[in-house]
């Protein structure tokens, strides 16, 4: 054989195997009536929002619950064990349901307040999560200030 007939058959092996490595391409998938309903379900920002309302309000019992377990009581050396585990079950339960409040609240309006503001922008960017921030910031602020 010929040098010529030997790099002839060397490329054309390298090439069949550069072929192989391909993923084969994929055609592109509908997606089905049920994925639709779902979409349009999950944009309503009713549902988005009380969604995050219901999530948040769970982050924030198992953050009370953190939270509440780390406390000590001041009179710690004159208290029995009882009387420690007593007190700390209570705060752990007037912990996490103030913070699930405040994580509830939290989820909702900046959920609801994004959702909003990207459909009135119809644009899908971080000004609209800026925004919402905004918004949620100064509820809260709010809802701290009003309470004399």
């Amino acid at each position: 054989m010929s040098a010529s007939t030997e790099n002839e058959i060397e490329q054309n092996g390298s090439s069949s195997s550069k072929e192989a490595e391909k993923p084969p391409i994929e055609p592109i998938r509908l997606p089905t009536i049920e994925e639709i309903r779902g979409q349009d379900i999950w944009n309503n920002c009713g549902v988005r929002s009380v969604v995050s309302g219901v999530m948040g309000g769970g982050l924030g019992l198992f953050m009370g619950l953190l939270i509440g377990s780390l406390d000590n009581p001041i009179m710690q050396d004159t208290m029995t064990a009882r009387q420690q585990f007593i007190y700390t079950a209570k705060q752990m339960g007037r912990r996490s349901w103030s913070s699930a409040k405040t994580f509830a609240v939290m989820g909702l309006v900046f959920s609801a307040a994004e959702c909003v503001v990207e459909k009135a922008r119809a644009k899908h960017d971080t000004t609209n999560t800026v925004v919402a921030g905004c918004v949620t910031g100064g509820t809260m602020s709010a809802k701290v200030f009003c309470r004399f």
